[in-house]
Parts: structure tokens; C-alpha cells; sequence
């Protein structure tokens, strides 16, 4: 029953919200997102083995597929389309899916994450396979959409993650590993945007990140695989180069020319004092790691 999710239960410190001041109302609302780290915090263990899965399926040639409905398919959404710029991945590598398609990233689609069979629909044209991992989001725990999309990652044999915000959620046994983040009742009754939604995004960003740092998309704290799509990233770009090497900026500048545009082989050019050619040989040879490339 929906009334028995603790996501769904009243806030005591909010009873009186519609009495309060704005002031009095930021501090409480603000002292209850300080809840949502430390909840986090408590599912670094489920957390760490969804980042394996997805390690898993990135050097299988696999894929990391969010699924979700409402709040929570934005968010993997959201972390999907930032992966390409940020870690040098093709868009297909990480992809978001939510209920009722691409207009309801916008629009709510009213009944979409009601039906189970729409996310197996979704993740059959995509191709899932046995390479990929499947991350459903689900605040409730409990979403059709979500439940049907991990029912049918288990049919394919492809690792299933499932993130919810209420303890023995109905997802998580649809799933290889459940991350169940406890963020208690939210400051409005039952809006997951809120402190659910802020814990599902730092999950998310976790996944993604310790699974990229897993495949060598960063170097120290670096993003060496920016992709230079504008302006600002050029310049980051050579503001890696130069905080990698130690350089100096018009140096950096001048081996990202060389390099082809790539910070990463600029690095180990620089470095190994090589050329362009030997430095993508020895990132080949690294698994893309620029640590193991250089030493």
C-alpha cells in the first residue's frame, strides 16, 4: 500500500509549511536535504557493486541504460546526455529511457509508467543484450514501468541495478544489486522531486563517474576525454594538458593542436616526450589509461 512508503509518510517538521515564514521554511527544508548525503552514504556498498556492473559491461562493449518514469527518468536522462562531453563516450554508450517517451522528458505522460510491458518494448529497440546494465529508477520502488524494464534485463541475461528510496522496495527484486537510499518523508507529502529526487541524482553521478574513472576516462581528477564541442571546453582542455604536465599554457596549447584535439594523447605525448602515433600506442596498449601509458 502506497501509505505504508515512508517516501509517501508525513514530515513532522513540516506539519505547519502553509504557517511558516519563507525563512523558517528554507532552514527546515534545508535541514532535511542534509539527511540525503548521509542516507547515500549508507548504500556505498550497493553502490560500489552497481559501478562494477557497469565497469563490466563498458569492457564487454556493453552499455549503461537508465530507466525511469516522471522525476526519476529525467535524472537518468539528465546523467545520460552529459556523459559524451564530459568523458569522451559516444551517446549510445550511456542512455536514459522514460516512460512515455522523449515528450514526456517535458510534458508529463499521464499512465505510461503504469503499463510494465512499455520499458521491454523501449529496451528491445535499443538491442539489449547480455553486455548491458539496466539501472531502474524508482523513488516509490514500486513503478510498472521500471519493474518491467528490470524483469526484462533478466530475461536477456544483462546486469540489472535498481535505485529506489524506501527499504524492500518491489524493484529490488528485479535486480542483480538494490540500492535502497532512505531519505525519510519528503518536506511536501509524497513530492519525490525533492529529497528522493537529490539522492537518485547523486547515485546516478556516482554510477556513472566511478564507472568512467573505471575505464580510464579520467587521469588523477581530469577529465582528459573532454570532447572540445565549444569554446569553454578548448580552453579546459588546455587547462588539463597544463595541470597534468605542468606546463606552461601556450605549451598545452600547442600539443592539443598536435595531439588531434585530444588531451588524453597530448598528456602522454608530452610525458613519454613521443609522438602522436606512439602515444595512442601506448594508451592502446594501457586500456586507455594515461597513468599505465606514461609509467
Amino acid at each position: 500500500m502506497i501509505q505504508n512508503l515512508s517516501t509517501e509518510t508525513r514530515n513532522q517538521h513540516t506539519m505547519n509549511l502553509d504557517d511558516m515564514n519563507t525563512g523558517d521554511f528554507l532552514k527546515v527544508m534545508n535541514q532535511e536535504d542534509h539527511k540525503v548525503p548521509q542516507a547515500v552514504q549508507k548504500e556505498i556498498n550497493s553502490i560500489e557493486k552497481a559501478v562494477h556492473l557497469v565497469v563490466d559491461s563498458f569492457q564487454s562493449g556493453g552499455r549503461l541504460i537508465y530507466i525511469g518514469a516522471g522525476t526519476s527518468g529525467r535524472l537518468g536522462i539528465l546523467d545520460a546526455v552529459e556523459c559524451p562531453p564530459t568523458f569522451g563516450t559516444s551517446f549510445e554508450k550511456v542512455q536514459g529511457l522514460i516512460a512515455g517517451g522523449e515528450r514526456a522528458i517535458m510534458k508529463a505522460v499521464e499512465g505510461a509508467e503504469d503499463d510494465s510491458r512499455l520499458a521491454a518494448e523501449d529496451l528491445r529497440e535499443l538491442c539489449l543484450n547480455k553486455n548491458d546494465t539496466v539501472v531502474g529508477l524508482a523513488a516509490s520502488g514500486r513503478t510498472p514501468y521500471v519493474k518491467g524494464g528490470l524483469a526484462y534485463a533478466k530475461e536477456t541475461g544483462a546486469h540489472s541495478v535498481a535505485v529506489s528510496c524506501n527499504k524492500e522496495a518491489e524493484i529490488s527484486q528485479y535486480a542483480d544489486v538494490a540500492i535502497e537510499v532512505m531519505v525519510g518523508p519528503e518536506v511536501i507529502t509524497g513530492s519525490t522531486r525533492l529529497k528522493s529526487g537529490s539522492a537518485q541524482k547523486l547515485v546516478v553521478n556516482m554510477i556513472s563517474t566511478g564507472a568512467m574513472v573505471g575505464i580510464g576516462k579520467v587521469y588523477g581528477n581530469l577529465m582528459v576525454d573532454v570532447q572540445l564541442t565549444n569554446e569553454k571546453l578548448v580552453e579546459r582542455a588546455k587547462n588539463i594538458i597544463a595541470l597534468a604536465t605542468g606546463v606552461p599554457y601556450e605549451t598545452a596549447e600547442i600539443y592539443l593542436k598536435l595531439s588531434g584535439s585530444k588531451p588524453k594523447v597530448a598528456i602522454v605525448m608530452i610525458e613519454k616526450e613521443c609522438s602522436k602515433e606512439e602515444a595512442e600506442v601506448s594508451l592502446e596498449t594501457a586500456n586507455g589509461f594515461v597513468r599505465h601509458a606514461i609509467n
